[in-house]
């Protein structure tokens, strides 16, 4: 079983993230440019300039046992291995892998080989499917496959957007979270963005983060006017999928909306996304523009539900309920 997140710098620094972002960008399911052009983008202007502002947000989450993306993916195999070994898995065969940097794909696939599995379980840690993210996954997949000479059985699970179970899961750690902190006026579900032109290749990614939306919102029991939708991190000049979640929380305030609760149902566990954009610069744009009260609901990361929720759609797309 190999669960498979982004990735992350080695550290919070300039050079670290500078490589990190050369293997992330240099992706073409990430940026749909000609190779030739964005190769002179890239390395001409964007690898020059983004990778010390990254870095300095990335400094701004880093905690002592590093990346939150990595331990969190960590934790969330860790207790997957622990619910799937309850029912006769061997729970180090549950393992993780990142799409850029490490652990890598390649490098995962190869250990898993070398102790002899003949069937594997690919599961991307995206509820929504992109073809930024889910089939990029496949791609470095496949190509690791490719080399060789006996492919075993694979099911890949593309994505889990309409899961009742994950949805439930999402409404748990809500709910839980309105308990110990009180409920704000509205509830903002903020998805990572893509650019419009995604979409308009047929991406299903913005119709899968709404139908997430609103299944979450009536597990809630949410009325129409307690809960928006939005999408955050756009990147570059190129018009992305509205409304920009910047300008639903500039706007709020104004509308009467001073308390607003955030969640990102779209990730799997707390990265840089969450916890600094979100969390932190996103929270500065609402309270500048008059807002009171702002609050980040965390991901799932390795809650007793989200590993419970996992391990069940795996027993289930393996036929292994039982």
């Amino acid at each position: 079983m190999l669960l498979v997140n982004l990735g992350t710098p080695e550290a919070p620094t300039t050079s670290a993230v500078r490589r990190y972002l050369a293997e992330f960008l240099s992706d073409p399911r990430v940026v749909e440019i000609p190779r030739p052009i964005w190769r002179l983008i890239l390395h001409g202007v964007v690898l020059r300039v983004r990778p010390r502002k990254s870095a300095k947000a990335y400094q701004a989450i880093w905690t002592e046992r590093g990346s939150p993306l990595m331990y969190w993916t960590q934790d969330l195999t860790q207790a997957v291995a622990e619910e799937l070994g309850a029912r006769g898995w061997s729970k180090d065969l549950v393992v993780f892998a990142m799409r850029y940097g490490q652990p890598s794909i390649p490098s995962r696939l190869q250990s898993l080989r070398d102790r002899g599995v003949e069937e594997m379980v690919i599961l991307p840690l995206y509820p929504q499917y992109a073809a930024a993210t889910t089939a990029s996954i496949f791609d470095k997949t496949a190509q690791t496959f490719r080399a060789w000479r006996y492919i075993p059985s694979i099911r890949f699970i593309s994505d889990y957007y309409s899961n009742p179970d994950y949805v439930e899961a999402v409404c748990a750690s809500i709910r839980e979270y309105w308990r110990a902190h009180g409920k704000g006026r509205m509830l903002l579900m903020s998805f990572h963005g893509l650019p419009e032109r995604c979409r308009d290749l047929g991406d299903p990614y913005p119709a899968q983060c709404a139908a997430s939306a609103k299944a979450i919102a009536r597990g809630l029991g949410l009325g129409e006017s307690e809960w928006t939708l939005a999408f955050q991190s756009r990147f570059g000049p190129a018009q992305w999928i509205k409304p920009y979640c910047v300008d639903v929380l500039k706007s709020a305030p104004a509308q009467g909306l001073k308390e607003i609760d955030v969640v990102c149902p779209g990730f799997a566990v707390d990265c840089l996304e969450t916890l600094e954009e979100i969390a932190m610069t996103n929270k500065d744009v609402f309270m500048r523009a008059g807002g009171e009260r702002y609050r980040y609901i965390p991901a799932l990361n390795a809650s007793d539900f989200h590993a419970r929720f996992l391990a069940n759609l795996i027993a289930r797309e393996t036929g292994r309920e039982n």
